[in-house]
């Protein structure tokens, strides 16, 4: 039995989108990870990242969810 991929959501989207971006600046300062480089606590694009996976997850609604 085949199984239909369910349409991605807003959320999963941006989250795609944040995750391009984010690879992008890994590959311009030759990064393999967001955790040595020099911005990594004030990073604007990392905290945006972190608020989409947040809102993937949580599908935009505010509170806790659990894992």
């Amino acid at each position: 039995m085949q199984e239909t991929a369910k349409p991605r959501d807003k959320f999963e989207l941006f989250l795609d989108e944040m995750l391009i971006k984010l690879h992008s600046c890994q590959e311009e300062k030759n990064h393999k990870t967001c955790s040595v480089c020099e911005h990594y606590f004030d990073c604007d694009l990392r905290h945006e990242y972190v608020k989409a996976v947040y809102n993937s997850m949580s599908k935009g609604d505010t509170g806790g969810f659990e894992f």
